[in-house]
């Protein structure tokens, strides 16, 4: 079953690449580079120009990978997005239209949430996963308070994560994390690595491997 495959796949690395990019070029470029090194869940925000065309392209050439869309707002992005393969969609907020849409098509949703109201109710709305957003003001404390009651939700933070506070998030209870910045503007640090984009998903990768051992 093609959803279990996503599900597991984010379970199993603990990661979602998130790619915001000013070009399409560059997005599909980057989240190529990440898959090569080693990301296996990646996030083409349809704020990115051409958005539905870099899930096209990904989906076509790194089979390896599953491919999503985020920041889709509605049941209409919704169904844009898995027309063109989106194989989970992630949105900012609690949307019906776009949860109905993906359990209608079974793809995985993940849906942004802050509160415990939120929380709970993107779950009984059918989300899979809930996106704690934005993770930069709720840090990790807060993820572990909110996860004492609700422990069964699989939450996901997106936002400021980095390899140096990976251990705070698992410690304090989350499935997995959204990356964006760390891997793809790794181009823009001044390195000695020949393929930087790689190298950063790659150290990204066993930080979290380390930080859930």
């Amino acid at each position: 079953m093609r959803k279990l495959r996503t599900l597991t796949t984010v379970y199993d690395t603990g990661t979602v690449l998130i790619v915001r990019l000013p070009t399409a070029e560059a997005s599909y470029e980057v989240a190529r580079e990440a898959v090569a090194g080693g990301i296996r869940a990646v996030e083409v925000t349809l704020t990115t120009p051409g958005a539905l065309d870099v899930i096209r392209r990904l989906n076509a050439e790194c089979p390896e990978a599953e491919v999503g869309a985020g920041s889709v707002l509605d049941a209409e992005s919704a169904y844009a997005s898995i027309q063109a393969g989106a194989r989970f969609l992630v949105s900012p907020h609690v949307d019906r239209g776009m949860l109905e849409t993906a359990g209608r098509y079974q793809v995985v949703s993940i849906c942004g949430a802050a509160t415990p109201t939120e929380i709970v109710q993107a779950a009984s709305a059918g989300a899979d996963m809930v996106k704690l957003f934005p993770s930069s003001f709720l840090n990790r404390d807060y993820a572990r308070a909110v996860l004492e009651p609700l422990a069964h939700i699989p939450l996901v933070p997106a936002g400021g994560v980095s390899p140096g506070n990976l251990s705070d998030w698992f410690d304090a209870g989350v499935t997995a994390v959204g990356v964006g910045s760390f891997i793809t503007k790794a181009a823009r640090r001044e390195t000695t690595e020949q393929y930087p984009v790689r190298a950063a998903a790659r150290t990204f990768l066993q930080a979290v491997a380390d930080a859930r051992a």
